[in-house]
C-alpha cells in the first residue's frame, strides 16, 4: 500500500487555485490506487512553529522534527500545494521546509531516506512568471522548491503551474481571462495524468 503526503499551504481555505489542483491530483489518486493511503497537512489552518535554536540544536531528537522527517520518509508519493505569496513560498511552508530538513539525518548524506522520492509541486500564482515575461526574474517558488527539495533532499521534483490566477478578481487583468482558464485546465489535466501515472508506478 502505498502513501501519499499531500502538504497544503494556501492560505485562503476556499478559491485557492492550488487547492483546487492538489485536490483534483488526491481526486484521480484515490480513484486510481484505492488501497492507498493520504497523509494531509494544511499548513494554514494547523501551522508549524518556526525554527528556534533548541529544535536545530536537538536535530532528529526533537519530537516534531522527528515525527516530520519520518511522515516524509513514509511516503512514497508527495504532493505540496505552493502558491506565490510576495514572490515566493508561504512561510507556513517555509516553517514546515526548515523543521522537515535535518542536515545529517535526511538531507546533505548521500543516498538519504527521500533520495529519488517523486515530489509534485502546484505552484499558483496570480500573475505569470514565465521565462520571456517582464517579472521572470521575481519568481521564487519553482527555483527555490526545486534546489531545496532535490539539493537537499534527493528528491525527484515535477511542477504543475497554474497562471493569472487573479485575472477573474482583478479589473486590470480581465483581458486575461482565457488564458488564465486555459491554465487552470492545463494545470488540472496535468494533475490528473500525473496522479495517475503516480498511482500507476505503485500500484503494479
Amino acid at each position: 500500500m502505498a502513501t501519499l503526503l499531500h502538504i497544503d499551504s494556501a492560505v485562503f481555505p476556499q478559491g485557492s487555485a492550488s487547492r483546487d489542483i492538489t485536490a483534483a491530483f488526491v481526486q484521480t489518486w484515490r480513484e486510481q490506487h484505492p488501497a492507498g493511503e493520504v497523509v494531509y497537512r494544511d499548513l494554514a489552518a494547523d501551522p508549524l512553529p518556526h525554527l528556534d535554536i533548541a529544535a536545530v540544536s536537538a536535530g532528529a531528537d526533537n519530537a516534531l522534527r522527528a515525527e516530520l522527517a519520518a511522515e516524509l520518509e513514509a511516503a512514497d508519493a508527495v504532493l505540496i500545494g505552493a502558491p506565490m505569496y510576495n514572490f515566493t513560498i508561504a512561510s507556513t511552508l517555509k516553517a514546515w521546509l526548515d523543521q522537515v530538513i535535518i542536515v545529517g539525518h535526511n538531507a546533505g548524506v548521500p543516498d538519504g531516506p527521500v533520495a529519488g522520492t517523486p515530489v509534485t509541486v502546484v505552484a499558483s500564482r496570480g500573475g505569470s512568471y514565465a521565462p520571456g515575461t517582464p517579472r521572470e526574474g521575481f519568481e521564487f517558488v519553482q527555483n527555490y522548491l526545486e534546489k531545496v527539495l532535490t539539493g537537499m533532499l534527493g528528491a525527484s521534483v515535477d511542477f504543475i503551474v497554474p497562471e493569472l490566477t487573479l485575472a477573474h478578481v482583478k479589473p486590470e487583468m480581465a483581458e486575461l481571462i482565457p488564458l488564465a482558464d486555459a491554465s487552470r485546465a492545463k494545470a488540472l489535466d496535468e494533475a490528473a495524468q500525473k496522479a495517475k501515472t503516480l498511482a500507476a508506478r505503485f500500484a503494479a
